[in-house]
């Protein structure tokens, strides 16, 4: 490489000022991964978010995860009321493969300081955690009856008529999409009945304490996953990108929703993968009409609003599945192709980490085309990376900043690494 990128160094959690400082005055800020089973990119985002928790007032996490599972870890590190164990224990609730994703040691580390630095705060500076996606149909119709038969009013007729018309596919979406595939007959009507009757008693009953307050706007989340993921498991019989972009709206949905209850002055991080907070109309999904939450974000709430961070690895080990569904493995990550962006900053750094800032690298000419970079997904067989692992990418639209760790290690899932073995060493730079 005849003239290397502009990089700063990246040791300890200290060398993330730069970052910091580019952020400034950001509402979101978007962290990424370039796959779900890597112990760096984890521990990576958690400093950096304990950061912007304590030094900017960010107030709450919103990750690739379900909604109710993730909901539960919100009230445990927040209310006083709620029993609090320890991560590790809480943290089993997430029992939906790949299970690994958010049981993990990693997280449970991350809970417990959250919970932590929340009893040290009044009740309406507790940072919270919540989950952005939308697989959870079953569960969170779960969610809503629970809800509506406690407070025993109007939405619960409505919540039993949904809860009636998913019971006879098995808790299976999945096997409802292929049922009402070719027929007229579906629920989505149930679960939009659903949504309309909890948003109507809000309006009616509008809680002011902040438990019943997030209570009341759980239980609506829960009506809106409900209704988003019919659409998901529908559009995703389908083929295309359909599904996607039903996924990654609802998202943004949520993420808007979440601004809107914790006021004006809200600030989110959010955690996902690249895919996702890397802006689409900077890679290949632009040409198969994809968007996601990056975009979104940015078009919505405004580019200088939005700060989002990619993450990326030249070579190290993940946790995944050879297929979907099959059980988690510990997979070599071999070393990135020579043309990609991770194999040019293998070269330049000489295996050291860096951090890049896209407004010192924007005018490059090298990263006016599209770069190789790579993404990994809950499947992974390395053997095929080359057909199918690199996202063409204008990398400094794409993100803000970028992290390049040149070996990465897999994560410490607890169904790995169970409770009485006790935590493993997750920071050797010393968090």
């Amino acid at each position: 490489m005849a003239t290397p990128f502009p990089t700063h160094p990246l040791r300890t959690a200290a060398d993330l000022a730069p970052v910091l400082d580019a952020i400034g005055d950001a509402r979101v800020v978007l962290l990424g991964e370039a796959s779900h089973g890597t112990h760096e990119y984890y521990t990576w985002r958690a400093a950096l978010s304990k950061r912007l928790i304590q030094e900017k007032g960010f107030q709450f996490i919103a990750v690739e995860g379900d909604w109710p599972d993730c909901f539960a870890v919100n009230a445990a590190i927040k209310q006083d009321e709620v029993t609090y164990g320890s991560a590790a224990q809480l943290l089993q609730t997430f029992d939906r493969w790949p299970t690994w994703m958010w049981g993990n040691w990693e997280i449970a580390a991350l809970v417990d300081w959250l919970h932590r630095h929340n009893q040290q705060q009044p009740a309406e500076r507790r940072v919270g955690f919540y989950g952005l996606d939308v697989y959870s149909l079953w569960e969170s119709l779960q969610a809503v009856l629970q809800y509506t038969e406690k407070q025993g009013d109007g939405a619960m007729t409505a919540a039993r008529q949904a809860f009636r018309c998913f019971e006879p596919y098995s808790t299976d979406p999945q096997e409802y999409a292929r049922a009402v595939a070719f027929v007229s007959e579906d629920c989505q009507d149930e679960v939009t009945g659903v949504l309309r009757a909890l948003r109507r008693q809000a309006v009616e009953r509008h809680p002011t304490n902040l438990p019943e307050r997030e209570a009341a706007f759980g239980a609506e989340q829960n009506a809106l996953v409900a209704v988003n993921a019919e659409r998901y498991y529908k559009a995703m019989l389908r083929g295309g990108g359909a599904s996607w972009n039903v996924r990654d709206e609802h998202m943004m949905e949520t993420l808007t929703r979440l601004l809107d209850l914790h006021g004006p002055s809200s600030k989110a991080i959010i955690w996902a993968h690249n895919t996702h907070i890397g802006d689409a109309r900077y890679t290949d999904m632009r040409r198969e009409d994809m968007v996601n939450i990056g975009q979104l974000a940015r078009e919505k709430l405004g580019r200088d609003r939005v700060f989002s961070i990619g993450f990326g690895s030249y070579q190290g080990s993940v946790i995944a599945g050879k297929e979907w569904g099959a059980p988690m493995e510990k997979i070599t990550v071999p070393a990135a192709t020579r043309n990609s962006w991770e194999g040019q900053l293998h070269s330049q750094l000489g295996g050291e980490n860096g951090l890049l800032l896209s407004a010192e690298i924007r005018n490059d000419a090298r990263l006016r085309q599209s770069v190789p970079h790579r993404a990994i997904g809950v499947v992974y067989r390395p053997q095929f990376e080359q057909f199918g692992n690199y996202v063409p990418s204008l990398l400094p639209d794409r993100y803000d900043a970028f992290l390049f760790l040149d070996r990465t290690q897999a994560l410490h899932p607890l169904a790995i690494h169970p409770a009485e073995q006790g935590p493993p060493d997750l920071y050797p730079w010393g968090e």
